[in-house]
């Protein structure tokens, strides 16, 4: 950018000229993959707000990475390029910018590219979990070398499509194959998940709490469609039953209506305490037989 010099009366009006210029372009990953969107970035100084942009996506070894037309606002202009299927290990990524109107052009850095990453037997260590489990989640992957980072996602599954992320941590491939290991704590409001009685006054169906995870690799999620199968989690009751100076009530039957319809009996111990385990999570209705006085 040239300097700017003032050496005019400063009482008057002055029309003064503004140099416009491009100040980068670059790519907004280390890498680009095969069959993957790669974000860019292109900062101007002074072009204009609609002014008209032009980018070519291209490779080192020939391969086409499409075209953008589009305008600049606020001096910058953020998009994605899509990478071919058949890119090839060893390639490099660059784009080439042209703002003609402005007569600005110039061409962005370059990151390696890879072909396109292929993820398979994605799956949970077991099919249900309990609060404090410590699960192992793994996943065949090729495309990607050993040391290289991604990120495993977990989601609540919800059958309108709406999965409520859970939460997401590093892992590293080793040799072709994903494996991490993850604490299951259950945080969901039970109130939340309906009872079979409401299921019936209201329709549908009891959807007790399943997850599946996916795997992010840059811009890609691969795993959106559940192809880690479906993690149940279930939980367990305890039941306590004391007089009203705390002392325990002992040898009481009990029946539990859990909230998928299921029910079940059962008998307090000499404290007054008994625990039922497997139960799928949800309100629940306890009823005690007759208490003796």
């Amino acid at each position: 950018m040239s300097e700017l010099k003032f050496n005019k009366a400063t009482d008057t009006e002055h029309e003064i000229k503004l140099d416009s210029t491009l100040v980068y372009a670059n790519w907004l990953s280390g890498a680009g993959y095969g069959g993957q969107a790669a974000g860019l970035e292109v900062g101007t100084v002074f072009v204009g707000d609609g002014a008209k942009i032009e980018i070519k996506g291209k490779s080192a070894k020939g391969k086409s990475l499409g075209k953008i037309n589009d305008t600049i606002r606020n001096d910058r202009f953020v998009g994605e390029l899509e990478i071919p299927e058949d890119i090839e290990a060893g390639d490099e990524i660059y784009f080439e910018v042209n703002l003609s109107k402005n007569g600005l052009s110039g061409e962005s850095n370059r990151v390696p590219a890879f072909p396109a990453v292929r993820v398979t037997n994605m799956s949970w260590s077991q099919d249900e979990a309990r609060r404090g489990d410590v699960l192992t989640l793994s996943a065949d992957v090729e495309g990607l070398r050993t040391g290289t980072e991604v990120m495993l996602a977990i989601y609540e599954h919800d059958q309108d499509g709406a999965h409520d992320f859970i939460t997401e941590f590093p892992s590293e491939v080793s040799n072709g194959r994903i494996e991490a290991e993850w604490e299951y704590e259950y945080h969901e409001d039970t109130d939340e998940i309906p009872t079979e009685w409401e299921m019936e006054r209201y329709g549908g169906t009891y959807n007790p709490p399943e997850y599946f995870f996916t795997i992010k690799v840059e811009n890609a999620e691969l795993g959106r469609d559940q192809e880690s199968g479906l993690l149940l989690f279930k939980d367990f009751i305890e039941i306590e039953l004391q007089n009203n100076d705390d002392s325990p009530i002992a040898n009481v039957e009990y029946t539990i209506y859990l909230p998928d319809g299921e029910e079940r009996t059962g008998t307090l111990d000499s404290n007054g305490y008994a625990r039922e385990d497997n139960v799928p999570p949800g309100r629940c209705q306890i009823f005690f037989g007759s208490i003796s006085q």
